[in-house]
């Protein structure tokens, strides 16, 4: 089920001078090998952006692939469990490549179906592996599913849900529009305030500073669908956004050898076909004043609808917070469900 990410993306992720996440942290990288031959990886990290947001003593690891061998995992830990002490953490935490604005936590549930796009994959092993070595559960992730399983149709939203939806509207005074790719650069700086505004209180979130949302953004911009990354404006000011993206794994997961010029021709016609049926909401964001009041159902009703416009039949929704009742419950209104765990580890040092 494990979708190799495209090598490129990989080399510009880690590298140190391309990536702005290293304006703000650093981190090590250690191989671990047998006669020769790498057996496993590990990165320490650590990411000074959340430690002055946390107020804690909390490091990094991502990167974790081990063979199924115990000792090896145990050295890799051990590695960067030394990296971080010296450094003064009193805890490492992850799986996190780099931290919680990246791909991270564990897969624990949901083996049995592919990752959508930047969504982590590993082995049932793994689990053992990392609490053999000393680690415990600090954070649930889950992952909504909604749509059809077999995304050949379109699962209409039932009537009571369509009203309810446009009632809320309605008493908000809410108004909602697509992205305006001609205004891309104002946009971005709109969802620049939007998201540190939504984030600032949940557990474990770290800002993402100016220059890391614009890096992000060009590397949407290229796949970005405009009519299922909404807008609500209220008296035409922007109070919160929702940000899906077609499911490029559909086309990724043939591409064995993680080069991008074998795969480039069949994503770029599978875009412009309209031939991946699979959506990913990463995002959605309402500042504080609007939340608890309906309009993230709003939002998630204005993707699936458009979504299915453009052929995508089915949609994953995450991850979100296990203790996160507000968003679980948006989600579960138009008919959502838990299909997957991710779980964020805690080993004191």
């Amino acid at each position: 089920m494990w979708v190799p990410p495209l090598r490129r993306d990989v080399a510009q992720l880690l590298d140190r001078g391309r990536n702005p996440f290293f304006e703000h942290a650093e981190a090590e990288y250690f191989l671990a090998e047998r006669g020769g031959r790498a057996v496993g990886r590990i990165a320490a990290v650590a990411n000074r952006l959340h430690n002055e947001t946390h107020l804690d003593r909390v490091g990094f690891f991502g990167f974790f692939e081990s063979e199924p061998d115990q000792a090896v995992a145990n050295a890799l830990f051990d590695a960067a469990a030394e990296w971080l002490r010296a450094r003064g953490f009193g805890t490492m935490r992850g799986p996190a490549s780099f931290s919680v604005n990246d791909e991270c936590g564990l897969l624990v549930d949901g083996f049995e179906t592919p990752p959508t796009l930047m969504m982590p994959h590993n082995p049932p092993y793994y689990v053992k592996l990392v609490e053999e070595a000393g680690f415990t559960a600090a954070k649930d992730l889950l992952a909504y599913q909604g749509g059809d399983r077999t995304f050949t149709r379109y699962e209409p939203v039932p009537p009571r849900l369509e009203r309810a939806v446009e009632i809320m509207r309605q008493r908000m005074g809410i108004t909602l529009r697509p992205l305006d790719m001609k205004d891309f650069a104002n946009e971005v700086e709109r969802i620049k305030v939007i998201y540190n505004a939504a984030w600032e209180k949940n557990w474990g979130f770290v800002p993402m500073t100016d220059r890391e949302i614009e890096h992000l953004a060009e590397q949407f911009r290229q796949v970005a669908v405009p009519d299922i990354i909404p807008f609500a404006e209220k008296d035409g000011k922007v109070v919160g956004f929702g940000l899906a993206l077609p499911d490029l794994n559909v086309v990724l997961r043939t591409n064995r050898n993680g080069r991008l010029l074998p795969v480039l021709p069949r994503l770029l016609w599978a875009l412009k076909r309209e031939k991946i049926r699979r959506a990913r909401i990463p995002l959605l964001g309402i500042i504080p004043e609007y939340r608890g009041r309906g309009l993230d159902a709003v939002l998630y009703h204005w993707i699936w609808t458009k979504a299915a416009e453009h052929g995508m039949y089915w949609g994953e929704a995450g991850w979100i917070l296990e203790d996160n009742p507000a968003m679980k419950a948006g989600l579960e209104k138009m008919n959502f469900t838990v299909y997957k765990t991710y779980r964020l580890y805690d080993r004191a040092l």
